[in-house]
């Protein structure tokens, strides 16, 4: 694999230490944007992310940069829905379109029933919200929980509509 190629996979509970680390760099940020070190993807435990990743309702995907993990993806999946977050990417690599190829790979990791996927962030994460706008995904509500108010969007996917794994950036349907 050459050196800035990037390869999208599933990760495993052999990579939850890397993948720990992945997610508390690139949260830092929004845990400094919101004044709030106690953010979930700041808080979880390796334990408990070892429980995430093995769940069947859980996709976890990673993007390689050779060996090393540079940033992931976590999609739940109940019935016809299917719910995004824990978006990270190392901040030594963020702007390159790795948070972008994560969002739309996951769509060729769900179930064919799925009919729409939800994504939340924080309503001040404005980067955020532009990424899944752009995506395809519009807002439809805030709610507020403790201190934090997020923004949820949703993607409503199309009925049979293929994915194309060769294309660019992988979608399903039209956008």
């Amino acid at each position: 694999m050459d050196e800035g190629q990037v390869r999208i996979d599933v990760v495993g509970v052999a990579d939850a230490g890397e993948l720990l680390t992945v997610r508390r760099a690139a949260f830092v940020v929004e845990a400094q944007l919101y004044n709030d070190p106690n953010i979930p993807a700041l808080t979880q435990t390796l334990e408990e992310l070892e429980v995430d990743l093995e769940s069947e309702d859980v996709v976890t995907l990673g993007a390689w940069e050779g060996h090393r993990l540079i940033g992931s993806i976590r999609v739940g999946i109940e019935g016809d829905k299917a719910t995004i977050g824990r978006l990270a990417v190392t901040p030594d690599k963020q702007g390159r379109g790795i948070g972008t190829q994560l969002l739309f790979a996951v769509l060729g990791h769900l179930p064919e029933s799925t009919r729409e996927v939800w994504v939340f962030t924080g309503q001040n994460s404005k980067h955020n919200i532009a990424l899944y706008n752009k995506a395809g995904y519009e807002h439809q509500f805030d709610q507020v929980a403790g201190d934090l108010t997020y923004a949820y969007l949703r993607k409503v996917l199309e009925s049979g509509a293929i994915v194309d794994d060769e294309a660019d950036n992988a979608v399903r349907g039209d956008n």
